[in-house]
């Protein structure tokens, strides 16, 4: 008992000295130890979901990026004195250096040196490195030991990027922080954002946090997106508008392109002028309302038809241009030479604004709000409902605004006193070209999570017809007619025919009102007009006193060039046979030698007419819309007729024949200064003119 009793004493004893120890001893190593094993869960963001073309292509997806740690007091680094550090620090400086080439070799040791001395647990090395160099870096000497042994510690973020950059990129949208998210990327924010996990991190001293392995519960990846965008479409659209944004050097403009059967988006473009006098998709314009000047026309005729005041072979005179409505004043943007007695059809392929407002103000002056009836009934009193936030609200007057008055109602005729937006526009011109059915507009297809669609969107009926079908057939041949007889004559394609209508609106500019001179071009419509497949509506606000502006002149050839590429591919993808019927607009035929025409014509699986011979030179043309062939005899020791041929052909024959050629502009040779046949001088020269 008296052995139990002194051992308890002896044991009581020690603990008490221990306690002194580690109180006074000890005391700071181990306050400092409390203080920092604090635990506390971050969140992990999940990885977000990809938006994609409706072929397939990457749209916006995100990238991972890596910041790259050391934990000095990793056990495998403080073995045996340091011994694999000071074996590999030397290696892993200079890798580093090699590879990213910000730092020098001693600098890098001394970096790492000093924080293997500090004992750091959390030390940064390098931020926001790409996934390729983070897969290199593990192959490093010392991180190849592993985590334990190596002490290296990856931590993962994402960065989003547009693959394609410029193209559809505001309607893309960019993902930022505290909902300041723009285009797709906000509306389908919650699909795309996934579900957040989290991580176990524990406060060491310094304040910094290291993970606590095994306590993370994983995050779930966002879905993927669908759109209705398609890249190449997109591309013809932005080329396109840029081009004659350039040329013009216009203020902003935008280009939509909808799917007539279905109302799919298949290319938007926004285009803005920035400081440097470069363009990028900076606004979302194509969203934004104003006064969309002639192109409002056609909702005027649909009131007049509708209410069967009137057919398009009604008669209204324009007056010259010039016509007087209280105080104020209608004139047309262009000069009417001619008949001033004309038919409704005429007036509107002519734009007349005095037309349009006689139309107008005969008709419904005495009950205006039955115009403004129509024109909510067009659904033009409304926002189309497109699936991008940010869509501005439209305004259509009554009698009840504030601003009413007795000129409201023919100003409102052709496309003043109210506010809408292009996608709007389009929307109407789309129901014209879809024998009636209005469409709602939208650019998601499906919504998708690892390759399973979770959720599909399919077409939208907003209105089943927007008019009569005497009244539809009467609209579809004045919109045609614009092409053919009106203000977009010289745009008309003798391969096939579009159905549109051009629109010049002054616009104005602050506090200066229109002293400015600044003109919106605007052109809608829809092609081909026999099987409408696309409608596109281009409008482009014009700098200060531009000398181009009107409608037909700037807004129209970007929809001609839009409508002749996808028409070129349409014909591209249908049978040989078919292809033959529209050689001419495919082909720029220039005269050359005849295996590479067999060649051209074996690839475009066309027949061969006329003699091709192989080392023969022969002349191409279309005749009947068929290719045919002519030989063309070169003499030795004459001049070579190259005239028709291309620069690379008739260099070739020319060089060879021992002539020195001077060349003037580009594409094919028109004129050469000495006839083909002509005897051949000592160091003769020959300017050949290419047009």
């Amino acid at each position: 008992m008296y052995l139990c009793l002194i051992g308890m004493a002896l044991f009581g004893v020690a603990i008490l000295v221990k306690i002194f120890y580690i109180q006074n001893v000890q005391g700071t190593y181990w306050r400092s130890m409390a203080d920092s094993l604090h635990t506390g869960y971050v969140a992990l963001d999940a990885e977000r979901g990809t938006i994609y073309s409706e072929e397939g292509r990457m749209l916006s997806t995100s990238i991972p990026y890596f910041d790259i740690r050391i934990d000095f007091a990793a056990e495998g680094l403080r073995d045996k004195g340091g011994k694999a550090f000071k074996d590999n620090v030397d290696s892993l400086a200079y890798r580093m250096s090699e590879v990213f080439g910000d730092r020098s070799k001693a600098s890098y040791k001394q970096m790492l040196q000093e924080g293997y001395k500090s004992k750091d647990r959390y030390f940064l090395l390098k931020r926001d490195v790409p996934f390729n160099q983070y897969q290199e870096m593990r192959t490093f000497p010392m991180f190849r030991l592993g985590k334990n042994k190596g002490g290296m510690i990856a931590e993962t973020k994402s960065k989003r990027i547009n693959p394609f950059k410029l193209l559809a990129n505001r309607t893309i949208g960019l993902a930022r922080e505290n909902s300041q998210s723009v285009g797709l990327e906000r509306t389908y924010n919650e699909y795309l954002k996934g579900v957040t996990g989290k991580r176990l991190m524990r406060r060491i001293a310094g304040g910094t946090y290291v993970p606590v392995d095994g306590y993370d519960i994983e995050p779930e990846n966002g879905r993927d997106i669908i759109t209705t965008i398609d890249v190449n479409m997109q591309d013809i659209v932005e080329t396109a508008l840029m081009n004659m944004m350039v040329q013009n050097e216009a203020d902003h403009g935008t280009c939509i392109l909808m799917e007539v059967k279905t109302g799919k988006i298949k290319a938007v473009a926004n285009l803005g002028r920035q400081p440097d006098g470069s363009y990028w998709e900076n606004m979302n314009y194509a969203l934004q309302v104003g006064e969309p000047g002639s192109t409002f026309k056609l909702a005027t005729v649909i009131a007049v038809l509708e209410d069967k005041y009137a057919t398009m072979n009604s008669m209204v005179n324009m007056d010259g241009g010039r016509w007087q409505v209280g105080r104020r004043t209608v004139f047309d943007s262009e000069p009417h030479p001619g008949p001033q007695n004309v038919t409704i059809k005429h007036a509107f392929e002519l734009s007349s604004n005095v037309g349009m407002a006689k139309l107008a103000y005969q008709f419904y002056s005495r009950q205006p709000n039955n115009f403004v009836a129509h024109l909510k009934r067009l659904k033009l009193d409304q926002s189309t409902g497109i699936d991008l936030v940010g869509e501005g609200r439209p305004v259509i007057k009554t009698t009840a605004s504030k601003t009413w008055s007795n000129t409201t109602l023919p100003w409102m005729a052709f496309g003043y006193e109210v506010l809408i937006s292009p996608l709007q526009t389009c929307m109407l011109y789309n129901a014209v070209a879809n024998n009636g059915k209005m469409m709602k507009p939208y650019l998601v297809n499906s919504v998708q999570e690892y390759g399973q669609v979770v959720k599909q969107f399919e077409p939208t009926v907003m209105l089943d017809s927007i008019c009569s079908q005497s009244t539809l057939k009467q609209l579809q041949a004045m919109l045609e007619g614009v092409t053919i007889d009106g203000t977009a004559k010289k745009l008309h394609n003798p391969y096939y025919n579009f159905a549109a209508k051009t629109g010049t609106a002054l616009v104005a500019n602050g506090n200066r009102g229109y002293a400015d001179k600044i003109y919106q071009s605007s052109f809608a419509g829809y092609f081909p007009a026999n099987d409408p497949q696309y409608t596109c509506v281009v409008v482009i606000k014009n700098k200060p006193h531009a000398l181009r502006f009107y409608g037909a002149a700037i807004a129209g050839p970007v929809f001609r060039e839009v409508a002749d590429k996808l028409f070129a591919i349409a014909v591209e993808r249908q049978k040989p046979m078919q292809a033959t019927m529209q050689l001419d607009t495919l082909l720029a035929l220039k005269n050359g030698k005849g295996a590479e025409w067999k060649q051209i014509l074996s690839t475009l699986q066309l027949p061969i007419r006329g003699a091709l011979a192989n080392n023969s030179w022969v002349s191409a043309k279309v005749t009947d819309r068929k290719i045919t062939f002519q030989q063309v005899a070169q003499t030795k020791g004459a001049v070579p007729d190259v005239t028709g041929m291309g620069l690379k052909d008739a260099l070739y024959l020319l060089e060879n024949a021992g002539l020195r050629v001077v060349v003037k502009g580009a594409g094919k040779v028109k004129l050469q200064s000495l006839p083909g046949g002509t005897k051949i001088g000592n160091e003769q020269t020959i300017v050949i003119e290419l047009s």
